[in-house]
């Protein structure tokens, strides 16, 4: 399990001025846990959530205060990409709980190296419920039986963790193989011979109306020679 320390939060507390001092605004709250402002310090809570997610239990300690939860949401500035706030929810100890998974697809697929196919990723995250103590940080979905175009890998087929239990339907596809598109061959167009033709006579009969407009006709005056 993660640990993470936590201060209590007054309302009346500026929150940029706790952002700019490196803090996050933060709550933790519950079905049987009353809603509590907090605040962790936000170089500790992204280094810890880059490693947990929102699947792993985090303890929360400080101020008195000790309970496991799970991340629920995280705000992050649109612009800055900094975390603005967190929703922490506590679960009640010694229930399941449900929650999505990421997966990792490891393996090599023959329809893939051999084939040339492409890897399509319909799924990237599983609905699993567990025990807090059993929550996988991770799935990992070994794609070595794309064997072909027709194979397919659904939720059925991914071996979990003991204590894990599927909740996604199980007929879910979740990875699978597209075949190499085909190239497209381009015709070169086939030229006309007889529009080749009639565009020759074309030209030589301009030519010659040109070559006759520019010759002095026969029997002509010429211009009288200046004395």
């Amino acid at each position: 399990m993660f640990s993470l320390e936590i201060k209590k939060r007054d309302l009346k507390e500026d929150v940029e001025s706790l952002r700019a001092s490196g803090k996050v605004p933060a709550v933790f709250y519950g079905k049987k846990e009353a809603s509590t402002p907090i605040t962790v310090v936000a170089f500790d809570f992204v280094k810890l959530y880059k490693q947990a997610g929102e699947s792993s239990v985090i303890i929360l300690k400080g101020d008195g205060m000790d309970v496991e939860a799970l991340v629920q949401d995280v705000n992050i500035h649109p612009v800055t990409g900094k975390v603005r706030h967190v929703d922490f929810y506590v679960f009640e100890k010694g229930k399941k709980i449900k929650v999505e998974v990421p997966l990792d697809f490891i393996g090599n697929a023959p329809a893939i190296k051999e084939l040339g196919g492409s890897l399509i990723k319909v799924l990237h995250a599983l609905e699993i419920e567990a025990l807090p103590k059993d929550l996988p940080n991770r799935i990992s979905v070994d794609i070595a039986s794309l064997v072909d175009f027709k194979s397919v890998i659904a939720a059925k087929d991914i071996k979990l963790p003991k204590g894990v239990e599927l909740v996604a339907h199980a007929d879910e596809i979740v990875v699978s193989v597209a075949a190499p598109k085909a190239e497209e061959v381009v015709a070169a167009p086939t030229m006309d011979i007889s529009q080749i033709e009639v565009a020759k006579k074309g030209k030589e009969v301009k030519e010659g109306a040109e070559g006759e407009a520019a010759a002095p006709a026969k029997g002509s005056a010429k211009p009288a020679a200046k004395k």
